[in-house]
């Protein structure tokens, strides 16, 4: 347990004094960023503000985690090792868009088929290597069952060994893809989808230390409806030290912004709940822990149905926060009500993972 708030301190600390000078590096480079000309014109004066910010959030996650486990002693374990490599390699992901956007002072980066071949291998070696290697007790992180609070009695095995997991890395990319692209689009107001992901992380510090009290890998003999996470204790300090990657970044991230997280964030941090929903089996109960960046995507895809099939737009504008901007309602309301809703949702989502548990012992 001491792992976890060590992992919450370093990185809470390190971008907390980190990102100050990374605002410095990026202004003294003329690192901007872009505003898309077709958003709410608020946005304008926004141009020319520091972006990959990104880069703060993941190092000093993975600086926290990393000082955490030399602090107790011990190699990281295979399931948190896999959870930085997604979050670390969407993060390059990301940097190469927002790199590209800014050397070319552009709204579009990284080609969009070189983006998704990029997810693509990232979403692929992670599912590979979460569903066919083992820890210490013979449990793979990842299985292919589809999982809500648990795994389900849906297990894509059933299908062959081939099938199986051909599905199953077709199911891994989805969710990687689905969570990147709900966090990227959640990033558009100061510190939206910062709070928002810390709000998320921190439900999931939770549900691993929880399954690490109620893991079948501890003592099944006294363990009623326990859970065969692997490793669930090093999925909470990868969850927390992004908690506190998230939360030192968010003083400086906060309206008015003096930084942007861009892709390279918004990715990384996509990337990290998908997979800690397939680390923990909770693919499913993700989408209630995580239902504000749901509703931001819904909104998005409402809107585009809407206007394909009949014309009209049924929102001001797309994604919903940017609705809600053009209904006159100033940015730090917006922000502060959506991080109620991403707390409601985070709750809510607890709630029915620990009601699962109690009906189990029942």
């Amino acid at each position: 347990m001491m792992a976890i708030l060590i992992a919450l301190g370093v990185s809470l600390l390190v971008s907390l004094f980190g990102t100050p000078l990374f605002i410095r590096y990026l202004v003294a480079h003329e690192y901007g960023q872009f505003i898309r000309q077709d958003g709410p014109t608020g946005h304008y004066t926004k141009r020319g503000t520091p972006t990959m910010g990104g880069v703060v959030i993941i190092s000093a996650s993975v600086i926290g985690w990393l000082v955490a486990y030399i602090f107790v002693g011990t190699w990281p374990s295979l399931s948190s090792s896999l959870l930085i490599m997604l979050f670390v390699g969407l993060g390059i992901i990301g940097f190469a868009d927002d790199f590209i956007k800014i050397s070319k002072q552009r709204s579009l980066g990284l080609n969009p088929l070189a983006k998704i071949i990029g997810q693509l291998i990232i979403g692929t070696l992670f599912a590979f290597l979460a569903v066919f290697v083992r820890d210490s007790n013979g449990i793979t992180p990842a299985s292919m069952a589809i999982s809500f609070v648990r795994d389900t009695s849906l297990n894509l095995a059933h299908w062959g060994i081939i099938l199986g997991a051909v599905l199953m890395f077709l199911w891994v990319n989805l969710l990687v893809a689905a969570w990147s692209n709900a966090v990227n689009l959640t990033d558009g107001l100061d510190g939206l989808a910062t709070g928002s992901s810390m709000v998320v992380f921190g439900a999931y510090t939770f549900v691993s230390i929880w399954q690490y009290y109620q893991n079948c890998a501890r003592e099944p003999a006294e363990i009623v409806a326990c859970y065969t996470t692997s490793n669930p204790l090093g999925l909470a300090v990868v969850a927390s030290a992004i908690v506190g990657a998230c939360f030192g970044f968010l003083w400086w991230n906060a309206s008015p912004a003096q930084i942007f997280m861009g892709d390279t964030g918004s990715l990384a941090l996509g990337g990290a709940v998908a997979g800690l929903s397939i680390l923990t089996r909770t693919e499913f109960l993700a989408v209630i822990i995580g239902g504000l960046f749901v509703l931001i995507v819904l909104s998005d895809v409402i809107q585009i149905g809407s206007f394909k099939l009949t014309g009209k737009r049924v929102f001001k504008m797309a994604p919903l926060h940017h609705h809600f901007e053009l209904s006159g309602w100033k940015e730090i309301t917006i922000v502060i009500r959506f991080w109620l809703i991403a707390g409601v949702f985070a709750i809510f989502g607890v709630v029915l993972f620990y009601a699962e548990w109690v009906q189990q012992i029942r």
